[in-house]
């Protein structure tokens, strides 16, 4: 049996422990360096998140330790502050980006497409991990995040499949994001996409069967990320328009 080392919970509290998660910041600012100066710079932030990141991994190595179980909640404090602060940070970015990009019409085309692709990539990879993060936590304001975030994305559905299906069955044809068996990616992907958000409707449906209160109740989380998917949505449309949007 091969046994590794365990941090102690005053080791674990050091901000140099939670550094490598801070790393996720440095895309802020690529955002913006690819909407100012346009060219070759519109590709930093898939480049950084797809290749750099995982450069970095294979540079440290595996790691090999594991937390202390007595580490509480306070002295895990760098750990949590990274996922509080990327809320607001994406959504500063997202919008501000948007109507800079829009309002300047200094970008061509292929610039543009290139940009807003990073930017999903960020709000995918980055916001969506940090989402599921924030949604297994307590305080209500912190879920509620988690839920902006995943609404950034058009993605609200996965809190409800995450923690009521995928928990439940991971592993087993009831859980839609469980791959089958010799299932290529490219066959799993739009299967998810297509069942993922059945499976949430359901599964809240099937919660509030319980409680002898009918699938379209007002306490339904479906309309909080109907609500939130679709403002986002207007709010992304008015910046565009009323910028000027300069088609390709």
């Amino acid at each position: 049996m091969t046994f590794f080392p365990v941090v102690s919970h005053t080791n674990m509290a050091r901000i140099a422990r939670a550094a490598p998660f801070w790393l996720s910041l440095a895309l802020i600012p690529l955002a913006w360096i690819g909407a100012v100066f346009g060219g070759w710079t519109v590709i930093l932030m898939p480049i950084a998140t797809w290749y750099l990141f995982s450069l970095i991994d294979a540079l440290a190595g595996t790691y090999e330790e594991n937390a202390d179980l007595e580490t509480s909640e306070d002295e895990l404090f760098w750990y949590s502050l990274v996922t509080i602060i990327w809320a607001p940070l994406q959504f500063v970015t997202l919008f501000g980006v948007l109507w800079y990009v829009t309002a300047t019409g200094h970008l061509g085309g292929f610039e543009k497409v290139a940009l807003f692709f990073g930017i999903g990539v960020l709000s995918g990879t980055i916001g969506i991990t940090y989402a599921h993060e924030l949604a297994h936590q307590r305080p209500a304001i912190e879920r509620w995040q988690g839920d902006i975030l995943l609404a950034m994305a058009l993605y609200s559905h996965f809190r409800s499949e995450h923690l009521l299906v995928h928990h439940r069955y991971v592993g087993t044809p009831r859980d839609p994001v469980t791959a089958r068996y010799n299932e290529g990616f490219h066959r799993y992907f739009p299967r998810v996409l297509r069942q993922q958000p059945v499976s949430a409707f359901k599964a809240e449906a099937a919660m509030l069967a319980r409680k002898n209160l009918p699938w379209h109740h007002r306490s339904n989380p479906i309309w909080r990320y109907a609500a939130l998917q679709i403002t986002f949505l207007v709010w992304l449309s008015g910046l565009a328009v009323g910028a000027g949007w300069v088609y390709f």
